[in-house]
């Protein structure tokens, strides 16, 4: 017996549709390796379709009031909030993530987020009308900047589109919002869920490949391009925008380090890096997998990482003991496992080190120790459950090997010592620096990274401003 495929589909100016020429691609869900549904596969004809409309409906959504913005985020919120289990299992679908995990630990900070963006839709402020020249009044206008493209990568589909559309829409933008080619399924469900709150037009969802994202970022219409995903990928974009010279908001790789130093909590400090690195797979730009360890401690925090890893699991989606499920797809499978074959000799695998199970694409928790500041590993974006430990004399050695990287993302310090773990964070070229943690966000400060991280900034008010321009009006004050 066949079991039918799900038919996923556009959403443009507030209706359904396949792809114009029916093209569709197949979607693979990553914890079984098989089929459950198709996608389209959208060709110029589909984003010039929504960005018509997108373009149609900004007039009228540029002009409603920031409370009646607020008001229409607030109901997705609610309504996101009401459906969870949906949602929650579109997304384990699509990724191959634990349920229990995703509805405790992704769905809640992703309907806080729209809610703060809500109410960042009445916050908006510029500086105070003024006298500058004599007989003159200046004031400051903050404007959406019109139609946003925005690209959302496979590793928090859900998240990422609410990262993305809801700072724009509570700015008064329209959207058109491409997921990933390997996880549509829940994205679409989202705007199945907006359809009945935002006016047609304002939201709207394309299904594709790297072609239709290519298509957005090239097209005309486009006021800004958004994107979150591979550093060639972003430096694809800006090539791209700069063409017509697009604004652009990169979100791209990471290479956090995790400097640990000796006088830390090494048994805290191992329990949580181990979780912080291989939550979602290791599948993070922000995820603790490159850490310095002070060397009088290196062998003890090797021995106890090795066990933290061989105690986590990894498993089906609906296994309440493990911590993370499959990778993406059997691409990022083969990406993971190559670096791991090509390791230098010097190198050891102290855990892990190997694919887990016949089905699916689930790798093991893996720790590699003995590595050196130009190793591959070590200069290269993993993306996966795999922890690299390296050993530092001093804190200006510990400074040099954290900023030895192209990525400037996250980081983070571990040690008992405040002036240390402030001069650290001074001196630590990371967007983001945590101190005895890693990995917390909220929707009140800003995400994003500096070098070949990108630019602009997720959450927070300074995310909400991106997606805003400044005008400047000046009126004679004689008639």
């Amino acid at each position: 017996m066949t079991t039918e495929l799900r038919r996923l589909r556009n959403y443009i100016g507030g209706e359904f549709k396949d792809a114009a020429d029916g093209r569709t691609t197949e979607v693979v869900n990553p914890a079984t390796g098989e089929v459950y549904a198709t996608a389209p596969l959208s060709g110029q004809a589909d984003v010039d379709a929504a960005m018509a409309a997108a373009a149609a409906a900004f007039p009228g959504w540029r002009d409603t009031t920031p409370s009646e913005r607020q008001k229409a985020l607030l109901k997705i919120a609610d309504a996101f909030e009401a459906r969870a289990d949906e949602l929650v299992a579109a997304e384990s679908e699509n990724t191959g993530k634990p349920l229990g995990l995703t509805a405790s630990e992704e769905l809640p900070p992703m309907v806080d987020q729209i809610r703060f963006f809500a109410g960042a839709a009445r916050l908006l402020e510029g500086r105070s009308a003024g006298e500058y020249m004599d007989g003159m009044t200046s004031i400051i206008r903050r404007e959406p900047v019109g139609v946003c493209a925005q690209v959302a990568p496979w590793n928090y589909p859900m998240m990422m589109a609410v990262w993305k559309f809801a700072p724009a829409i509570a700015a008064g933008n329209t959207v058109v919002l491409k997921p990933s080619d390997t996880t549509p399924a829940s994205t679409v469900l989202m705007a199945e869920i907006i359809d009945s709150i935002l006016p047609k037009g304002v939201f709207n969802v394309v299904c594709g490949d790297r072609e239709t994202g290519r298509a957005m970022v090239e097209h005309s219409t486009p006021a800004m391009a958004s994107i979150t995903g591979s550093v060639r990928a972003g430096m694809q974009v800006a090539e791209s925008a700069s063409k017509d010279v697009k604004r652009v908001h990169l979100e791209l790789g990471g290479k956090a380090p995790v400097v640990v130093f000796e006088d830390a909590d090494l048994a805290k400090a191992v329990e949580d890096i181990a979780v912080a690195g291989y939550f979602n797979a290791g599948q993070d730009c922000t995820a603790a997998t490159r850490v310095l360890v002070h060397e009088s401690i290196h062998d003890e925090f090797v021995t106890a990482l090795a066990k933290a890893a061989a105690d986590t699991k990894t498993g089906a989606p609906d296994d309440e003991d493990v911590l993370y499920g499959a990778l993406n797809n059997p691409n990022q499978l083969k990406q993971v496992a190559g670096f791991i074959e090509r390791l230098p000799a010097h190198a050891k695998v102290e855990a892990g080190g190997h694919q887990v199970g016949d089905k699916g694409y689930f790798y093991a928790p893996t720790v590699v120790s003995g590595l050196k500041q130009d190793d591959e590993i070590i200069q290269n974006e993993v993306f996966g459950p795999v922890i690299t430990v390296q050993s530092f004399t001093d804190e200006a050695q510990a400074l040099e090997y954290a900023n030895g990287v192209e990525f400037a993302l996250a980081s983070s310090v571990w040690t008992k010592d405040h002036a240390r773990a402030m001069r650290m964070s001074k001196n630590l070229d990371f967007g983001c620096v945590w101190i005895n943690t890693h990995i917390p966000l909220v929707a009140e400060m800003p995400h994003g990274g500096f070098k070949k991280s990108g630019y602009g900034k997720d959450l927070s008010a300074y995310g909400f401003e991106d997606y805003t321009r400044i005008k400047h009006v000046m009126t004679s004050l004689d008639g």
